[in-house]
């Protein structure tokens, strides 16, 4: 079917905003008296904080308030950022206080004060005196995991926050009837979001008693839930504003500094005071990548048909919960869409440790075992000798498939064509019979990963969203959506949606970009891959609301039904015809201003989604290892995907370079560094942290095949985090066929890949 807006790569709503510097984010914002606020933080990544001595810190000229534990409540909250849950037993795990008097991470927040500048705030944190009791620092999982290891919280035994896998088919019997049994371990290391703008927030409180927090976050209703919940105050009590937001990949799906912010301004009276965090403080408290380690054991027939897959994991969560209990869990579940494998089991441990916390990242647990699966893939096809391609797709799913435990079905699945463009354009045969004879000292070779992934949460959680149009006096509409722009173009695709839908140019859509939990539709955020999937659903029923509510109007006005009509290029048409009735401005006019029938039209409308579509991709990698330097250089890379229907292709394109970039700096570079003994951070700054630049990455191949998702607005489903899947694994296996090791460790930087290439005797 042919659509105008729909399919078309449209400038960006907001583009002109944030080029030309009219967009304002948090920081942009101050209010009179505003003042600053500063974190006191743990120099041990484990002890009791015993005493706090804040009689200097409070003597200091321009010092408002000093905070520790006994000023804040003692109301233990969960941090992550997810819907509420009514069930008590399914609610995230609140164990986090405002400030605490155990710290458990070197950065933990001690104490805090409250100055009318930053240079007054630091100088009052020199002066604070704390007096700790240390004890033992658990820095990995194997030692918190330890019989005599002291517990990190009291009320978790043994220091696991969660252990619930899966189980389905008869393993023990895939094993028996096995031709060929391979085994591997595989682990991923512990990288951070690295958004351009750092976490920032302020709030105050207005002359109605309530507190209002303006924050850089993609969840600003759950933010409004987990301050009232740290406060112990009603939920109303609280209002959340979203400005526009630089970035955020998960980080932001998080009360990492809200609940802090908001006590502070309880503190001073309700004056406004801002909590903006350090790029160091950034990469030390607030969110980072969860690092897995992986064992897999694989029961295959002779010719590579896959029986059964025992898949065990240990994640560590870090100093306390977030996401922890549930990252484990979704890395779990959407790999199953992948390959049908009659039997599986998942057992996966999440750790608390003494290091920062581990939450919500691009991909939500997804690139980690992505990672492990597409090695150990390659792993059995080199010791089976099969193609690499060939086995994959021998074990592929189809359209159809239903997923044994969530009894989810695969509606639309593009998977084989993803591979066969990817095949096409790296030219796999081609280079494949080039690279079998080489010498010399830098080698080539051919990598492969796939991926399936999700649309948001059902059916374990809440997808709920939520749209409200207008139509305004000359035709044009305004749309307010829950849905949080944080960067990936949302406010654009939506606007596209609603403009195909009531035969307008995209210009003619205004959309409120601001989210404000006082007058904002709800919607739980910008996670999950979502936004397109779920609130375009609710733009797509908003829209269709305002459309039936304009024909129903005009069959008033000409007496011709309103099924015989269609919305087309900004008029009242014929359907079948497409012969123009009435100029819809003319029509809007009549809706607010006729005597007799006006009627303002607007459409207020919630999705719950109870559907789930799965999006798929491939990623196919060309490298170059200079074995005497150790250095991976990736020549060419492309990602294909099946998300359904592009909406916007320049949008999804970009999607997908962001999401590839990363994707390149988890398989080669990037990785949080802790001392060994102290857990003190060793490269929490943009210099130590190697994250990829321009330099270190190719020309980025992008290609998608368009299949129709039934469940989907135009038949699209998601896009945001499937880009970083599988870049990782494609690289690593690349980087096997070129040198004959295989890199089981994130990342393969120079000194990695020297010594596991001297280790092999390869040099």
């Amino acid at each position: 079917m042919a659509y105008s807006v729909i399919g078309q790569s449209a400038q960006r709503v907001d583009a002109m905003a944030k080029v030309t510097g009219q967009a304002k984010y948090t920081d942009d914002f101050f209010e009179r008296d505003m003042l600053v606020g500063k974190i006191l933080r743990s120099p041990y990544a484990h002890a009791w904080v015993k005493r706090v001595e804040t009689g200097e810190a409070k003597a200091l000229p321009g010092i408002e308030a000093v905070l520790t534990h006994q000023d804040v409540p003692p109301i233990k909250f969960a941090t992550a950022g997810h819907p509420f849950n009514l069930d008590p037993e399914h609610r995230d795990r609140a164990d986090r206080l405002i400030l605490t008097d155990k710290a458990r991470f070197v950065g933990d927040a001690v104490a805090a004060v409250v100055a009318v500048d930053e240079l007054t705030a630091q100088k009052a944190l020199s002066l604070i005196k704390v007096e700790y009791e240390e004890l033992e620092a658990l820095l990995t999982p194997e030692a918190a995991l330890r019989e005599d290891a002291p517990l990190i919280h009291a009320d978790c035994p043994h220091n696991i926050l969660s252990d619930q896998g899966f189980r389905q088919g008869d393993l023990e019997e895939a094993f028996r009837r096995a031709d060929v049994i391979v085994e591997g371990e595989y682990q991923t290391s512990m990288v951070q979001h690295c958004h351009l703008e750092n976490h920032v927030s302020y709030a105050y409180v207005d002359p109605q008693g309530r507190i209002v927090i303006v924050t850089s976050t993609q969840i600003p209703h759950i933010i409004r839930r987990i301050v009232g919940e740290a406060l112990g105050i009603p939920w109303g009590r609280v209002r959340v504003i979203k400005p526009y937001v630089g970035g955020g990949f998960g980080a932001k799906q998080d009360a990492c500094l809200e609940p802090l912010t908001a006590a502070m301004t309880v503190a001073v009276g309700g004056r406004p005071v801002k909590l903006n965090f350090t790029r160091e403080e950034c990469m030390l408290d607030t969110r980072r990548r969860h690092d897995f380690k992986f064992r897999l054991k694989s029961a295959l027939t002779k010719d590579g048909r896959l029986l059964g897959l025992r898949l065990e994991a240990i994640s560590n969560t870090g100093a306390y919960a977030s996401h922890g209990h549930s990252i484990a869990g979704a890395a779990g579940s959407k790999f199953r869409y992948l390959y049908d494998i009659p039997a599986l089991s998942y057992e996966p441990r999440t750790v608390y440790t003494n290091l920062p916390v581990a939450g919500a990242m691009r991909g939500y647990g997804s690139p980690q075992v992505v990672y492990a699966l597409e090695c150990h893939l390659e792993d059995i096809a080199r010791k089976m000798r099969l193609d690499p391609i060939e086995l994959r797709r021998k074990n592929l799913v189809k359209t159809g498939h239903v997923d044994q435990l969530s009894h989810n079905r695969v509606l639309s699945c593009g998977i084989r064509e993803c591979i066969d463009k990817g095949k096409t354009l790296i030219r796999w045969d081609e280079k494949k019979e080039a690279f079998k004879h080489q010498s010399g000292n830098k080698r080539r070779g051919l990598g492969v990963a796939c991926f399936s992934y999700a649309s948001g949460t059902h059916p374990v959680g809440l997808e709920i969203a939520g749209a409200r149009i207008v139509l305004n006096q000359d035709g044009s509409v305004q749309l307010q959506i829950g849905a949080t722009e944080i960067g990936q173009g949302s406010d654009t695709v939506l606007a596209q949606i609603a403009a195909e839908i009531l035969g307008l140019p995209l210009d003619k859509v205004h959309v409120l970009s601001q989210q404000d939990t006082d007058t904002t539709p709800f919607d739980t955020g910008a996670y999950a891959s979502r936004q397109t999937y779920i609130s375009g659903m609710a733009v797509t029923k908003a829209a269709e609301a305002v459309k039936a509510k304009i024909l129903y109007f005009v069959w008033g006005m000409t007496d011709i039904p309103a099924h015989a009509l269609d919305l087309q290029n900004e008029q009242v048409v014929y359907k079948h015809s497409g012969e123009a009735v009435l100029p819809l401005a003319d029509v809007a006019l009549s809706t607010y201003y006729d005597t007799v029938f006006a009627q303002p039209i607007t459409a207020d409308v919630s999705n719950n989604a109870r559907v789930n579509a799965v999006p798929y991709g491939a990623t196919f990698a060309e490298v170059e290892v200079d074995l005497k330097t150790g250095k991976v250089e990736i020549l060419e890379i492309y990602n294909i995907h099946d998300s359904g229907t592009i909406i916007n292709p320049r949008l999804a394109e970009g999607q997908v370079h962001g999401g590839v970039s990363m994707g390149i700096g988890y398989a080669l570079s990037e990785q949080l560094l802790f001392d060994a003994n102290t857990g003190r951070p060793l490269n929490n700054n943009l210099l130590d942290y190697k994250l990829p630049t321009i330099m270190d990455t190719p020309d980025i191949g992008v290609a998608f095949v368009e299949t129709n998702e039934p469940t989907g607005s135009f038949g699209a489903k998601s896009l945001g985090e499937p880009p970083a899947l599988s870049p990782a694994p494609a690289i690593r296996n690349a980087v096997l066929a070129a040198t004959g090791v295989a890199f089981n460790r994130l990342p393969m930087n120079p000194q990695h890949v020297f010594e596991k290439l001297k280790e092999a005797g390869v040099i």
